[in-house]
This record gives structure tokens, sequence and C-alpha cells, in this order.
């Protein structure tokens, strides 16, 4: 998931092509819905983006009572608006009526605790939760923010590798080499260094004793002289997301792809480059799959995150996205870390009965 903020941003106003009422303000490449006539190309207003939770007075005041995701009501969903895709909010809360939005542009500042928006939290189920411990030693995920609303993450015709973003959950499993120490934790718990304590129903535990990922681990940290070894899949199946890709998470044979191994050697942690990754799991243990390798193209990237699944063989339902990393791992200016994003598709964003379990 996404890290949250809310700033201020230069808009792109666009026509809509179905309502003479409405028009497209764009932020970065996304495009949310808007009254037209309220902005004009070039103005500053707030975005608030796809997962954020909006209290009570705000949404009165942006008359949307009812009309957000949720139990609440109260979520910032993307939605299809008179056939238009529109993700997020554009708008200028009395909040902040004293502020100097276009400063706010240049300045990055964040809103969200000033207007009292929050992060939504995806439930827990039981599978996927359990007793706790402190990890100091798990090596952690990292949150991919979107190409959509960081474009300038990659540079045309930069080389990077596509693989496709799976729904199901996070897997962190770390070994210790010199401690001969497994830790197993999901993407929630893992960002606070808490593992979860080893137990036969757990889902990650599953994973991981059930495809020997530990064993890997083990052999990596070896070849590689590494004190710490992270390997990161997705687990996914029936019983874990919606989108099941013919598996069955609630069975031994779960399903479970690795998307990225992290080592410690010398002192230093770094990411494994993707061709690094195929080549020291030595096909001990299932890659996600990867869609495309070569220059970057923005445009041919958002049409590639939409599509039938992989996975299966079988095209069994949509897509979910993409992931998207360079050839060779690099730092970011933009994410302020590592050089990596996602773009996910709209069929999957507007889809009807989804979970979204972490």
């Amino acid at each position: 998931m996404s890290t949250l903020r809310v700033t201020a941003e230069v808009l792109t106003v666009h026509e809509h092509p179905n309502a003479d009422a409405l028009e497209l303000a764009q932020v970065g490449l996304y495009r949310a819905v808007v009254a037209k006539g309220a902005y004009r190309t070039g103005d500053a207003a707030v975005y608030i983006p796809e997962q954020a939770v909006l209290p009570a007075g705000l949404i009165e005041e942006l008359g949307l009572t009812g009309r957000l995701a949720g139990s609440g009501a109260d979520r910032v969903k993307a939605v299809r608006l008179r056939g238009e895709l529109s993700q997020g909010i554009v708008c200028r809360p009395k909040a902040l009526a004293d502020v100097d939005l276009e400063r706010a542009v240049e300045a990055g500042t964040d809103f969200a605790e000033r207007l009292g928006i929050t992060k939504w939290v995806p439930p827990i189920p039981p599978t996927m939760d359990g007793d706790v411990e402190r990890a100091l030693d798990l090596l952690p995920w990292v949150d991919i923010e979107n190409i959509q609303r960081y474009p300038d993450v990659f540079e045309p015709g930069e080389q990077v590798v596509l693989t496709e973003k799976l729904h199901g959950s996070a897997c962190l499993m770390t070994y210790v080499a010199d401690e001969e120490r497994v830790y197993a934790s999901s993407k929630g718990f893992g960002g606070k260094s808490l593992a979860l304590k080893e137990e036969a129903r757990n889902l990650y535990w599953r994973a991981v004793r059930g495809h020997g990922v530990a064993e890997t681990a083990a052999r990596i940290a070896e070849r590689l002289g590494a004190r710490r070894v992270g390997i990161f899949g997705e687990v996914y199946g029936a019983g874990v997301q919606d989108l099941t890709y013919g598996a069955d998470g609630r069975r031994e044979d779960l399903g479970y792809a690795v998307f990225d191994v992290s080592v410690e050697v010398g002192g230093a942690v770094r990411w494994l480059d993707s061709a690094e990754v195929v080549e020291v799991l030595d096909g001990e243990l299932p890659l996600v799959p990867r869609l495309f390798e070569g220059p970057y193209d923005s445009a041919e990237v958002l049409a590639l995150a939409s599509g039938r699944e992989t996975v299966s063989g079988r095209g069994l339902h949509l897509r979910e996205g993409l992931v998207i990393r360079p050839a060779v791992e690099r730092y970011s200016p933009v994410t302020g870390g590592r050089a990596i994003a996602k773009a996910v598709s709209a069929a999957y964003l507007t889809r009807k009965g989804g979970t979204e379990y972490e």
C-alpha cells in the first residue's frame, strides 16, 4: 500500500467526454472528476488520494455524504463517473482557506493531519493474524508508490523490468545465518518490526514451511556470505483474497510467488537486481510472472497494467496490475528511497465485491 500524503497540486483540466457539467482534473497521471468550471489548468488545489479516510465534517462539506466507500462511507475509492475513471478527490477545503496553495505546492506540504485525514488499514483475517514478537533483525518491505501519482520515478527509455502484481498477501521471511533463526511476518506487522510466532495454521508460516523458503534463504546466505537474507513473496489463492489465480490458500499447496530478495553482506543491506534474484533462487522457488523487460515507456506501462492474469496460465480473471523496477537497483530522489513503483488496472480498482486484506 502506498504512503498517504494529502498535498496541494497544480491541475491540468480536461473535458469530460460524456458529461456537459463535469470535467477531469489531472494530478500526475491520475484524473479526478470535478464540477465544470470549478478549476482551470494551472490552478492549485488539494488532492486527497485513494485509501484516505475522511472525517465526517469534511465529507459533509464536500457533499459526499453516503457516497464514499467502506462500512462508514468515509473511504476514498476509485469510481467511474459517467464512464470516466475518477481516482481521488480534488478540492479546496475551508480549513485551508488561509493557506497559499501555490506555495504549498512548492513546499510539498502534507495536510493530512490538519484535515483529520487518515490512512485506511485493511482488516486482518484470523489466518493472517497471530501472536507476535519483537524482531529487530526482520528485513522490512517498502511501501510502493503509484506511478500515476509519481510519474517521474523512471526516465523514458530507462531499462526496467515489469512483473505482474498479484492480489494476495505479502509474506516477509528473514533468515539470520549466524543464529540459524527464521522470522516470518506480514507487511503490516513487518513495518512495525514485529514477526509472527510460528503457528501451524498461520498463512505466512504455512507458505514458508510448505515451499521451503527458509532452506532456500540459507543456501543464498552461504553462497553470498550474507548474515541476513530476506525473501519476499506473495501468498495467494481462495481464502486469501477475492482473486485466486486457480490456487487454494486453505490447502498445503497454497499459492506462493517470490517478488523480491534483499541481503545483508558486510553490514550493508541491499536489494538484489532483477537478474540476481533469478540467479540466486535457481528455480527453487516460484517467481511472480515477468511481463516485460526493456526501455521504460509510461503509456505502454499503463496499458500493460490491465488485462488478464498470467499466473495460472489460463487467464482466469482480471490482472491487478504490475510492479516497475529498474533493471539495476538504484536510489530515486522522487520516492526518497528505492526506485520502484506500481501501476494498477482500472478494472481491478472498480471491481465489485473485492477484498483488500493486508
